[in-house]
């Protein structure tokens, strides 16, 4: 396994070692298309295609992202910016590598979550787009264009975490036919979005089984949380550590996710108003008021008090899919008529 982690590393060294141009390109990439992206900008934007679509980004989203935490828990990858010190290799040689804020997360590095939870969550608009597109033409080659987009997003995203020594190759190649798959095969099964109940089970489901595993395994004598005391040492800065990246944040925000797309299901938009919306406003403008919506819920400042901050992660995370899929259109809607109203 050193092999491999030792040849991820030279991967790293070349990647870092390239135009200044491309570093800031690989930068974009993995802070603003993190996991936290798929809930707040393309779920409202999917809504430009179609509402099912945007629930269906959010709930093969929050499944990966449950099934990410619990494969990184189990097993125990490293990360490029702690196993150069942990193996010895940086004392060994003088490796010319660097840190950048988005480098120390907390978590085990296997498999990469950003390429795992972003393959995942955007297959639904991918097989959108090509299904639009196939409206429009009969040309199998303009079909296949979003998904020649999709799988060159995924290498270059891949690219980015291997740049900022996030993660290793065979990790991020993993993590991105872990998330193509289950893109994949979520969407061939879809639940029913109106069943409240089933949304509700899912939120306590997949808190309660993720706290379960992890007392067992504590239990039996695995430790789970290893990885934060490696990111702590090995950082370098200690203002770089975001609580974002623990698995419990993780956590919070699938299961906020769910009890959101439950309390959607208890206050659904009837297809009336659907139609209705639809006819007054172009759907792009839906999606982006949705985007400045969720923008600013996500802006709220957060509890310092560590209980409190994960309550206030799932809660907002508990929101968006209600705000957007339901309680936003029907302002709106309800806007419209008061103007119309002699």
């Amino acid at each position: 396994m050193d092999a491999l982690y030792e040849a991820g590393i030279r991967a790293a060294v070349a990647l870092q070692a390239g135009p200044p141009w491309l570093e800031q390109f690989w930068l974009f990439l993995s802070s603003q298309l993190d996991p936290n992206s798929i809930y707040t900008v393309c779920f409202p934007l999917a809504r430009g295609l179609d509402d099912r679509v945007s629930f269906m980004v959010l709930w093969i989203a929050l499944v990966a992202e449950w099934l990410n935490v619990v494969l990184k828990w189990f097993l125990f990858g490293e990360r490029p910016f702690w196993w150069i010190h942990e193996s010895g290799l940086s004392g060994r040689e003088q490796l010319p590598l660097r840190q950048f804020p988005i480098t120390c997360e907390t978590g085990p590095g296997s498999p990469s979550g950003h390429c795992m939870i972003l393959g995942a969550g955007l297959w639904p608009i991918v097989t959108a787009l090509s299904r639009e597109v196939s409206r429009s033409s009969r040309s199998r080659l303009l079909r296949l264009i979003p998904f020649l987009i999709y799988v060159l997003l995924l290498v270059a995203m891949g690219l980015s975490r291997i740049f900022v020594l996030a993660h290793f190759p065979h990790q991020v190649v993993t993590g991105s036919l872990a998330g193509m798959a289950l893109g994949w095969g979520l969407q061939r099964w879809p639940p029913n979005f109106l069943k409240c109940r089933f949304f509700l089970g899912m939120a306590l489901g997949l808190l309660l089984s993720a706290l379960a595993l992890h007392g067992l395994a504590t239990a039996v004598g695995l430790d789970l949380d290893w990885s934060l005391g490696r990111a702590s040492s090995r950082c370098s800065d200690p203002s770089w550590l975001r609580p974002e990246t623990r698995p419990w944040a993780s956590l919070c925000r699938v299961s906020g996710t769910a009890l959101g797309l439950a309390l959607a299901a208890r206050h659904p938009l009837s297809r009336g108003a659907a139609q209705e919306l639809r006819g007054l406003e172009p759907p792009l403008g839906s999606a982006v008021l949705g985007l400045l919506a969720l923008e600013l819920l996500h802006k709220l400042p957060k509890s310092e008090d560590s209980a409190l901050w994960y309550l206030n992660v799932g809660a907002r995370y508990a929101l968006g899919p209600v705000l957007v899929g339901s309680l936003l259109p029907q302002l709106i809607l309800a806007l419209r008529r008061l103007r119309g109203t002699p």
